[in-house]
């Protein structure tokens, strides 16, 4: 049911692609942050040869990308209203859903190509922002990639991730939705524990 995640891989193995230095005086906008976290991604990515690599710098790709990935925010806005009916659960949907999006990136680490990130427009509110990208240099057609970020702690966090148009947040929305008409709380819970230690269901 939740196996529409390959949005989700595109949009994180774009994180680490990229090309160029971070300017310092630009260190604070969105996109900056974005390319620094992709710089720290890649310099891991290029000693990865094989599924040990992976397992080896699993922790460190992981810290990386929770320093720049909000995923309680994006495991909130994917459950929707049913969040106010997690009754103190909140904690182990955002853990679930977090081992859930981890266990689908892992296994994309190893694919990089050498393509690369086109930075392209960045608009900037007080508290939100959007970052448009696309991926070019592999097969077929670039691929269009926007981040949608906020702001937390004076850094700014990723809570979406837009793939050739279809929001991932969205995509999720919809799912949860159509597994609890006829399923619990804990039943999707369930799933995505599941599916995060790569197990089927």
């Amino acid at each position: 049911m939740l196996d529409r995640s390959t949005y989700l891989k595109l949009g994180l193995i774009a994180m680490v692609l990229g090309f160029g230095p971070t300017p310092r005086a630009m260190a604070d906008t969105p996109k900056a942050q974005l390319q620094g976290t992709i710089e720290r991604v890649l310099q891991v990515l290029q000693t990865i040869r094989s599924v040990e690599d992976i397992a080896r710098n699993k922790g460190l790709l992981r810290q990386i990308l929770l320093d720049r990935f909000d995923f309680a925010e994006m495991a909130r806005r994917s459950l929707g209203s049913h969040w106010n009916n997690l009754n103190g659960k909140e904690g182990e949907f955002v853990s679930a859903f977090t081992q859930f999006i981890e266990g689908s990136y892992m296994g994309t680490l190893g694919s990089y190509r050498g393509e690369k990130i086109v930075y392209a427009h960045e608009r900037v509110g007080q508290e939100f922002a959007e970052v448009d990208t696309r991926v070019v240099g592999g097969q077929g057609a670039p691929i269009e990639i926007d981040y949608r970020l906020h702001l937390v702690g004076g850094e700014w966090k990723v809570y979406d991730v837009v793939i050739d148009q279809v929001s991932l947040v969205s995509n999720y929305r919809s799912q949860f939705r159509r597994i609890l008409r006829t399923a619990s709380l804990e039943e999707l819970l369930r799933k995505l524990r599941e599916k995060g230690e790569g197990k089927e269901g």
